[in-house]
């Protein structure tokens, strides 16, 4: 499992993240907080606190290709 730690600030980044995650078949988790929600699932993203950092975790080692989509994401 590897995970980092984005920002999305507009509602464009969560359909941009959305497309990106929606393309691997890893399960990948959003966590801010005490919430995680599905990272492919666009009503559960809305649903967290986006004024925080949310922390991605993909469950595959093998995710590099998906990393470095979501550096754009990285603040």
């Amino acid at each position: 499992m590897k995970s980092i730690s984005i920002k999305l600030s507009l509602t464009e980044d969560i359909k941009d993240l959305v497309r990106i995650t929606s393309k691997y078949p890893y399960d990948i988790d959003l966590k801010s907080g005490r919430y995680i929600v599905d990272g492919k699932s666009i009503l559960g993203i809305f649903s967290l606190n986006l004024n925080e950092p949310i922390e991605v975790e993909v469950h595959s080692d093998n995710c590099d290709d998906l990393l470095s989509e979501l550096q754009q994401f990285v603040k």
